[in-house]
């Protein structure tokens, strides 16, 4: 059984962060130690919420009262996704330092959320580029959205030739493992939308039908499955095939409840175990 360290946001109401991700890897069997950057009432895309913003140092004493139990050396990867501050990109990359002097063999799982094709970027303009200069090259895995790799690689991927080199220069940048969601390529089948994942010296394509709406916290699901599964198997075609499983199937309850909120409670089983209806297909 694997250990996570995950440090994002927190909502009371809804499913984005780390109340999108923890509860998907524990059921898992994963053990999850959740570390929260804000602690909201719900995601901001309301335009309203309440609650406060976490300050860094006082996340950096939460992660400081863990390693005092001497519980890093169980750790097998820290998680992270959106930063809220410019200081928190500091406290997590201490915080991957911490764990990996006291388990080598842990990595750590980046998901750098600046933005999408359609939204452009929707966070501070430091964040993007303390991603690109100082967090994503001390991550092991990143989980980018294709718009974001170009954004984090200076690149414009459209075709999956572009996507793969667009990879490739992420790569260079010291993660040895990419996911990247939302992939649209232009020849792609009308009414689809797929997910590359590269590790080693194997890319892996899947294609799911396009579901026609955008949820908050569909990112922080996929990365978190597919952390947990790589973790598991070790195999980036497996955690894949697994991730799309399940994320489709959470997506398809969500879109046909008509709720604004993912259904992830209602979607634990096939989370748990599933249906492994797509089957990723090799492209190097």
């Amino acid at each position: 059984m694997s250990t996570i360290v995950s440090i994002q946001s927190a909502v009371a109401y809804g499913h984005v962060g780390n109340s999108a991700a923890v509860f998907p890897m524990q059921r898992l069997g994963v053990e999850v130690w959740p570390v929260y950057t804000v602690n909201f009432s719900n995601h901001t895309g309301y335009g309203a919420w309440k609650g406060p913003l976490i300050a860094a140092d006082d996340v950096r004493a939460v992660i400081t009262g863990m390693e005092e139990r001497d519980a890093f050396g169980e750790v097998d990867a820290v998680l992270s996704g959106y930063q809220g501050g410019n200081e928190i990109g500091g406290v997590i990359i201490d915080a991957v330092a911490r764990v990996k002097a006291a388990n080598p063999s842990a990595i750590y799982a980046c998901d750098p959320v600046m933005g999408n094709a359609k939204s452009g970027c929707f966070v501070h303009p430091d964040i993007p580029i303390l991603l690109r200069e100082k967090v994503v090259p001390v991550a092991d895995l990143i989980t980018p959205n294709q718009f974001e790799l170009g954004f984090l690689t200076h690149t414009e991927p459209e075709t999956l030739e572009d996507t793969l080199a667009s990879v490739d220069k992420a790569r260079e940048m010291g993660p040895s493992t990419v996911l990247v969601t939302s992939v649209l390529r232009p020849d792609r089948p009308e009414d689809t939308i797929e997910m590359l994942a590269v590790h080693g010296d194997e890319a892996w394509l899947v294609q799911t039908p396009h579901i026609p709406f955008k949820v908050n916290g569909s990112g922080d699901v996929t990365a978190a499955l597919f952390t947990a599964h790589l973790l598991d198997s070790g195999r980036a075609d497996d955690a894949l095939a697994r991730t799309v499983s399940s994320v489709y199937a959470v997506l398809k309850r969500t879109f046909e409840s008509g709720r604004r909120e993912l259904q992830l409670v209602q979607s634990q089983e096939e989370i748990a175990h599933p249906a492994m209806e797509f089957t990723p297909e090799r492209v190097r």
